[in-house]
């Protein structure tokens, strides 16, 4: 790796990929499709990501058994109560 004047370390690409003259033709070429195929992603800022997210959350609040307890008659995984007969 190639060091900076000023002594700030090593020269990096975007994305802190390092830059290396011993890098071959093809891992050239294979990063430069990876940064193709990632620069093409629609993105969307985060806060209404995080918006859209509470709507879900807020729409779907009444089929969450964690929020919306399981009656307790329709509950698979209840105790069973078991009475020991012989004491």
């Amino acid at each position: 790796m190639k060091e900076r004047r000023g002594g700030r370390g090593p020269e990096r690409m975007k994305g802190d990929t390092p830059v290396n003259s011993t890098m071959s033709v093809g891992q050239a070429r294979k990063l430069v499709e990876q940064l193709k195929i990632e620069a093409s992603f629609c993105r969307i800022k985060v806060s209404k990501a995080a918006a859209d997210l509470m709507a879900y959350c807020d729409a779907h609040a009444i089929e969450d058994p964690l929020i919306t307890p399981v009656p307790t008659s329709e509950n698979p995984f209840r105790e069973k109560k078991f009475f020991c007969a012989l004491l």
